[in-house]
C-alpha cells in the first residue's frame, strides 16, 4: 500500500523532507522529531520516487532508508543515489544506515550524500543531521535552489548576491516595463529573461529569443517584423515576424549592444506605441509584447561613440538588472558544477561522475573568463574523459600555474601544453560526435546544445573529420 503523507507547516517557505523508507522503525522518530518544523512527505514505495522529484516544488531535502529497494529488480540504496543525484543534482541526501552498512558509506558519500543517521535513529542524531543541513543552507540567504524554466534549462542559484538577483526578476516580473539585463558573456542573462517572463503573468505565451548580432540589418528587420509578398527576392509568401508571433508574450532581444544603428529606430517606434510595419508592408501593424534586452558591451560607451541610440537607451532602461561574473560568486562553483554533471549524463546518456576535493580546488582555482557557458563545457569534457586529471591540468594550465612542477612523467612544459592541447581536442571531437548521435545526426540541434554556432559546429566537424 502507498504512502505519501504530509505534516507541519503547509506554507510556501515551511521546508519540505522527502523520507524514503522501507523500515517503518524509522517513521515514529522522525515524525515527532521533525513534524513541527517541516513538511514531511513519507514514501515507502518506488513509484513516487520520480513524481516526487520532479514536482513543482521539489524536496529541498531527501532522507533515504539504505534499506529501500527501487524497483521490484531489487536496486540497491547506492543506485537510488546515484539516481536522484543525476536527476536533481542540487537536493542534499542524509543516508539512514546500519552498521551492516559501513563498507558502503564511503561509496555513498563519493555519489554526493550530505549526511549520515545511524539506525536505531536517536533524536540527538537526527537533529544534528537535519541541523548541519540548515546552517550549510539557510532558507533566507544563501540555500542552494533550482527553477526549472523548461526541458533543458533552469535558475540555479546558491549566493547571496544570486539570491537578490532573484528577488529583482520577481519584483520585475510583476509589471510589463522594459528590462536591460547586463552581464558578461556566458554569465547567464538569458536564463534571467527567462526566469523574469515564467514569473510572470505572460508565462502561458511564448518567450521568444532574437540575437541582435547574428545576422546583418535586412535579414535582422525581416526576422523581428516580417515581411509582406515580394518584398524582396525570393519572398514568394508573406511572413510574420517575431513581433508578430510573441503577441502576448515576451520577446528577449540578445546582444541589443550590437544592433545595427538604422534598426534601433524602428525597434524605438515599437517600444512607443506598440506598432510596427512588415518589411515591404503599406499597413501598421499591432503588438502588446514585453521587451527584455541584454548586452556585455558598454552599454554608456556606445552612445558615447553615437553607435547606440541615447532614446532607445532610456526606452529599454525601465529597469536594469546585471548577472554577476561566475568569478565573483565562487561560492557557487561546486553547486553549479555538480547540476551540470547531472545534466549532461541525462542528456547524453553518460554515467554521472563525482567531483573530488582535488577537483573542485582546480575548479574554485579557475578564473572562469567564459562564466556559465565554460564551466558547462568543461563538465561536458568531463563526462567524455570519464577521469579528472587531464580537467584538473587543462585549468591550471589555462591559469598560467607552474607547469614544470605538476608535469607528468617529466615531460618539458612546452611538451605538456601540446598534450593538454591534444586532449582538449580529442575530448572536444568525442563529445561532438556523441552529441549528434544523441540529436540523431541533427547539425542545429547539436549546435544549440553545445551552445556553439551553427558555423562553428560545421566547422569543427571538417577539422576533427567527423561523420554527422
Amino acid at each position: 500500500m502507498e504512502v505519501l503523507t504530509s505534516f507541519g507547516d503547509t506554507e510556501s517557505r515551511t521546508p519540505t523532507i522527502l523520507v524514503i523508507y522501507q523500515d517503518h522503525a524509522v517513521l515514529q522518530p522522525i515524525v515527532s522529531t521533525l513534524q513541527h518544523r517541516f513538511k514531511l512527505r513519507l514514501i515507502s514505495v518506488p513509484d513516487r520516487i520520480d513524481e516526487e522529484l520532479k514536482s513543482e516544488i521539489p524536496p529541498d531535502l531527501i532522507l533515504l532508508d539504505s534499506n529501500f529497494n527501487r524497483t521490484a529488480r531489487g536496486e540497491s540504496a547506492l543506485e537510488l543515489i546515484t539516481y536522484i543525484s543525476t536527476i536533481k543534482p542540487l537536493i542534499p541526501i542524509v543516508l539512514m544506515y546500519c552498521l551492516d552498512d559501513l563498507h558502503d558509506l564511503v561509496h555513498a558519500s563519493q555519489l554526493g550524500v550530505r549526511g549520515f543517521v545511524s539506525k536505531p535513529l536517536q533524536r540527538e542524531d537526527l537533529e544534528l543531521a537535519i541541523r548541519k543541513f540548515s546552517e550549510d543552507n539557510p532558507s533566507d540567504s544563501t540555500d542552494v535552489k533550482e527553477i526549472s524554466l523548461d526541458q533543458n534549462t533552469s535558475f540555479v542559484r546558491a549566493s547571496r548576491r544570486m539570491c537578490r538577483l532573484e528577488s529583482e526578476c520577481r519584483l520585475v516580473s510583476t509589471t510589463d516595463i522594459p528590462v536591460l539585463v547586463l552581464g558578461e558573456s556566458g554569465t547567464g542573462k538569458e536564463i534571467a529573461a527567462m526566469l523574469i517572463h515564467q514569473l510572470s503573468s505572460r508565462s502561458h505565451k511564448s518567450f521568444l529569443k532574437v540575437n541582435c548580432a547574428a545576422m546583418p540589418a535586412d535579414l535582422l528587420e525581416s526576422e523581428l517584423f516580417g515581411y509582406e509578398q515580394g518584398a524582396f527576392s525570393g519572398a514568394v509568401k508573406s511572413k510574420p515576424g517575431k513581433f508578430e508571433l510573441c503577441d502576448q508574450g515576451t520577446i528577449f532581444l540578445d546582444e541589443i549592444g550590437e544592433m545595427p544603428p538604422q534598426m534601433q529606430a524602428k525597434l524605438l517606434h515599437v517600444l512607443q506605441d506598440g506598432t510596427f510595419s512588415r518589411l515591404g508592408g503599406r499597413t501598421t501593424q499591432k503588438v502588446d509584447v514585453r521587451v527584455i534586452a541584454a548586452t556585455n558591451v558598454n552599454i554608456r560607451a556606445a552612445m558615447t561613440l553615437k553607435t547606440f541610440r541615447e532614446d532607445l537607451y532610456y526606452r529599454l532602461n525601465g529597469f536594469t538588472i546585471t548577472v554577476p561574473a561566475l568569478r565573483e560568486r565562487p561560492e557557487e562553483i561546486p553547486h553549479l558544477a555538480r547540476y551540470f554533471l547531472g545534466r549532461n549524463a541525462v542528456r547524453f546518456n553518460c554515467s554521472p561522475l563525482a567531483i573530488s576535493p582535488k577537483l573542485l580546488q582546480a575548479l574554485q582555482g579557475h578564473s572562469w573568463p567564459g562564466n556559465l557557458r565554460e564551466l558547462d563545457n568543461v563538465m561536458k569534457r568531463y563526462l567524455v574523459f570519464g577521469e579528472e586529471w587531464p580537467i584538473i591540468d587543462e585549468l591550471r594550465s589555462e591559469q598560467d600555474a607552474v607547469l614544470a612542477s605538476t608535469c607528468r612523467d617529466g615531460q618539458p612544459k612546452e611538451q605538456m601544453k601540446l598534450v593538454l592541447r591534444q586532449h582538449k581536442k580529442d575530448a572536444e571531437a568525442e563529445l561532438i560526435s556523441r552529441i549528434l548521435e544523441v540529436n540523431d545526426g541533427s547539425r542545429k540541434a547539436t549546435a544549440a546544445s553545445l551552445c556553439i554556432s551553427y558555423r562553428s559546429l560545421l566547422s569543427k566537424i571538417k577539422e576533427y573529420k567527423l561523420a554527422g
